[in-house]
């Protein structure tokens, strides 16, 4: 059987790669065609001591605090594709293989990681020692895709807030780590870290010496040493996005805006947005964050499948944000195929209101295309104009308060056009 083309692309833009004092993020996230991407928010929380938390596979001890959250996620799983919180700090990730063997047992998925990093974290660096400290109590693996053939990896992130970047690659329980502060920086399904290492697992080189794959002379090389030698196809595919997607954002450096990131992930040419066979780009998400404290950060999301036919509608942490359920999946508790034994033996129905809608938008865009596009033009007007508005609040035109409930209203409005 061919390897799927399962695949994401990862971006950010920091001053001066940025047009304004703004650290840009953006991802698309590529999975089976048929999953569903829920946009999920949760609030802050404090939890009782000794608590335990229930993941994807595992249970974990839970912490006493935990920050407010907005996810874009598989519906089946605990974690999370890609997201933000409230102190202004989003994560991505995204698959590879290494020389490390994938565990075939069950621990924490990538996705989990993403989510107790988002949790757990006020910075993207403390973000980062979150999942390394995690990694080495419990260790990443699990099935990767709602389905009974096994599929697992391990995982590379992207870890953004304010002020910096930072790139984390791991293998195994293994990570190394590089701090980005300025420009533009993208990572694809591959190893990217080669000598410029800012911090790494302390057994890191040691265990790569007793491996014989490095030889404790040679000026250590993260990416030479630890990516396979036979890597699965998809990770050979992903170098030549990889190189479109660093063409693409290397591009734009210095003019960098949310519409300019917005464009990137919708890029088909590259492959950036994916279509290809069983999967596509199933969420996309970009995110502003203003250099200036007093200035909100602001989160797109789609929540449906491809952007270049989805639109961007935007996220505001607020005191008391309105919920948005027409974005959520149905839940189904112990009877979820995901949690009875064995896994995944069955189907369930997980599609959310926006994406019932926009399934049926699309399928009437197929057989009347003129009513289709005029719909999108009319939508694409409505994510300009959200675009203006928040472009307007970061200068100091519009107060920030009253574009608190903007998401629910974008969504509520998309719905509407769609029926």
């Amino acid at each position: 059987m061919a390897e799927p083309p399962m695949s994401c692309d990862c971006f950010v833009s920091l001053p001066p790669g940025s047009r304004d004092d703004h650290v840009i993020f953006g991802k698309n996230s590529d999975r089976p065609r048929d999953e569903v991407q829920e946009v999920a928010y949760y609030p802050a929380a404090s939890n009782p001591p000794d608590s335990m938390l229930e993941c994807t596979f595992i249970q974990i001890p839970q912490v006493e605090q935990t920050h407010a959250v907005v996810l874009s996620k598989p519906a089946w799983m605990w974690g999370a594709e890609m997201g933000a919180n409230d102190q202004g700090v989003c994560i991505g990730n995204e698959a590879v293989w290494t020389k490390e063997p994938v565990s075939p047992g069950e621990a924490l998925l990538g996705m989990d990681l993403v989510r107790l990093g988002l949790e757990r974290g006020d910075s993207a660096r403390a973000a980062l020692t979150v999942i390394t400290d995690l990694l080495e109590q419990h260790g990443q693996g699990g099935q990767c895709r709602e389905d009974p053939e096994p599929f697992s990896y391990h995982n590379t992130f992207l870890l953004v807030d304010r002020h910096e970047a930072w790139v984390l690659e791991t293998a195994g329980r293994l990570w190394v780590a590089q701090k980005v502060s300025e420009g533009v920086k993208n990572i694809s399904n591959q190893l990217t870290i080669s000598t410029e290492i800012s911090a790494e697992h302390p057994e890191l080189r040691s265990v790569a010496q007793a491996q014989g794959w490095w030889d404790g002379q040679e000026e250590f090389n993260f990416s030479q040493t630890f990516s396979p030698e036979n890597p699965p196809t998809r990770m050979e595919l992903a170098k030549q996005r990889y190189k479109g997607g660093t063409a693409l954002i290397q591009q734009h450096n210095g003019s960098m805006t949310a519409e300019v990131m917005m464009s990137i992930l919708r890029d088909k040419p590259s492959g950036i947005c994916m279509d290809s066979g069983g999967f596509c780009t199933t969420g996309s998400m970009v995110s502003v964050l203003p250099r200036d404290m007093n200035l909100p950060c602001i989160h797109f999301f789609t929540a449906t499948p491809d952007p270049s036919r989805s639109i961007f509608k935007p996220f505001i942490f607020s005191d008391c944000p309105t919920r948005v359920l027409r974005v959520v999946s149905p839940q189904f508790g112990p009877d979820d195929p995901v949690r009875k034994q064995p896994r995944f033996r069955s189907r369930v129905d997980r599609r959310h209101d926006l994406y019932k809608a926009h399934q049926v938008a699309l399928s009437n865009m197929e057989s009347k295309p003129d009513e289709g596009l005029a719909v999108y033009d009319i939508l694409r007007d409505l994510e300009s104009q959200c675009l203006s508005e928040i472009s307007a609040m970061l200068n100091g035109e519009i107060p920030g308060d009253e574009l608190g409930d903007l998401f629910f209203d974008c969504v509520d409005t998309e719905i509407k056009f769609y029926q």
